[in-house]
């Protein structure tokens, strides 16, 4: 399979002065590279501040685009180069991405437009000596726009360098870094790692999470139709819906806090907590807040306590339970240490939905896959286990705490909980299975090991969950 072409709408000569959009897309794709912060705090600044709604939407699709394909872009303009894209200016290449993108996935857009446009950015971003490089190199790969020329599939990968190859073809035409695509194939077989490299580079729909404090999903389909917002049920999580048709940014829905906007598989994480009404629940990183509502609505004649560290996360997580009218939640900033000022043994449950390296979320933040190498796992998993120790003894004899990723990979997930087992024997894993109250459906999906994994294969991004009682 090639990768695969991709049509946008707004098309025209280009005349002027860069478009809004383009230029706000290249700062975005500079700082992802540069400062480096992440994807979603890059459109932020960038993208949020543009007037136009299409000029959002559009620099949106090319940030987004541009990273999720950034490896089979490479190959195109290695193949187009003169010298190797290491020696290129990095503020050259990011120019020379964003064009390439708009080459082979924007079809509508004419090269010309595309080219002319992208040899005056590089020139207006200070590297006016490039122009000339710029503009012979984006000329051979659009004189090819229609026919690309990708790299012949190897044959079965039966012998070492079989596989090597293959682990390479699939890299470059599923755009992803080699070490992930060799973890991949090695657990799932050629087959299944092409299935999870696919699903990364389709764009995800809208899920959202109807506010149970407020509103049923049934309920909150029809307030969105009202609006001329069309959805369908979630296949597993109880209380989301798939946007279908209309844009839900700006909706009433939304802006009254009736929904969210949350993962499907994010939203299946709360359904492994299972609070008591009465109960009292640490929701340990609670940032941006999605999770916090749900177990909100899971104790609602009780106590949620939601923490955070970074001054930031707290900002969101607070504007989130304002707009939703979560009253009995408590916000606390923790210290930059993680020193949690609790007494021992005062929480019936305790969701841990862990810092990690967040690979189960590519598809939807394409900017990680190229951030992360096998080197950062070992710290996140170290940092993971050190907080499961930090909260196993705020949590009562017979309490809960329940452990979540969006991870795809071991080292952060079972691997982490076998470590903390291993040194915690007062805590049992409860498989999913003994979860009397959990969905069919949410079931299915246990591990032989009672973990709750989904996957791409199940058609969601790839999150994890365990679920450990205290006994003594």
């Amino acid at each position: 399979m090639r990768p695969q072409q991709v049509r946008n709408s707004r098309s025209g000569p280009h005349s002027g002065p860069i478009a809004p959009a383009r230029r706000a897309a290249f700062r975005a794709l500079e700082a992802v590279r540069s400062r480096p912060i992440d994807l979603g705090e890059a459109l932020r600044r960038y993208r949020d501040p543009l007037t136009d709604s299409r000029d959002r939407a559009l620099a949106t699709d090319l940030v987004t685009g541009t990273l999720r394909w950034r490896g089979a872009i490479d190959f195109q303009i290695q193949r187009a180069a003169s010298k190797p894209l290491a020696r290129l200016d990095p503020g050259v290449l990011d120019v020379l991405r964003l064009a390439v993108y708009q080459l082979l996935y924007l079809t509508r857009v004419p090269a010309a437009a595309i080219v002319g446009e992208s040899v005056e950015l590089v020139r207006a971003a200070g590297f006016r000596s490039a122009g000339g490089f710029a503009n012979a190199v984006l000329r051979k790969i659009a004189a090819s726009r229609t026919a690309p020329v990708w790299p012949e599939r190897p044959g079965p990968a039966l012998a070492s360098a079989d596989r090597q190859a293959l682990v390479a073809y699939l890299a470059i035409v599923h755009s992803h870094p080699e070490w992930l695509v060799e973890r991949w194939i090695t657990r799932y077989g050629a087959e299944g790692a092409e299935v999870w490299l696919e699903f990364n580079n389709q764009k995800p729909a809208v899920t959202l999470a109807a506010n149970r404090l407020r509103i049923d999903r049934v309920e909150l389909g029809r307030r969105l139709l009202a609006d001329g917002i069309e959805t369908q049920p979630t296949r597993v999580a109880p209380q989301g819906l798939t946007v279908t048709r209309g844009r839900v940014a700006g909706s009433a829905a939304l802006r009254e806090g009736l929904c969210l906007v949350q993962d499907e598989a994010s939203q299946i994480v709360p359904e492994l907590v299972q609070a008591p009404a009465r109960s009292r629940v640490l929701d340990a990183c609670a940032s941006p807040g999605g999770k916090t509502l749900a177990l909100a609505a899971q104790a609602t004649d009780g106590l949620v306590v939601a923490t955070d560290v970074r001054g930031r996360r707290i900002e969101i997580l607070s504007e989130t339970l304002r707009r939703t009218r979560a009253a009995h939640v408590r916000i606390l900033r923790v210290s930059e240490d993680g020193t949690l000022p609790f007494r021992a043994a005062v929480f019936d449950r305790v969701l841990v939905d862990a810092p990690c390296s967040g690979l189960g979320t590519v598809r939807r933040d394409p900017d990680i896959k190229w951030r992360r190498t096998p080197d950062d796992l070992p710290a996140f998993a170290a940092e993971q286990v050190r907080l499961l120790r930090r909260v196993a003894p705020l949590i009562a004899v017979g309490g809960r705490l329940i452990y979540s990723t969006c991870s795809s990979e071991p080292e952060e997930n079972e691997e982490v909980v076998a470590a903390f087992l291993r040194e915690a024997s007062n805590f049992v894993r409860l498989p999913l299975t003994h979860l009397a109250a959990v969905a069919a459906d949410i079931a299915d999906m246990a591990t032989s090991d009672g973990y709750l994994r989904t996957t791409p294969h199940d058609g969601l991004e790839a999150f994890f969950g365990a679920v450990l009682e205290r006994r003594l």
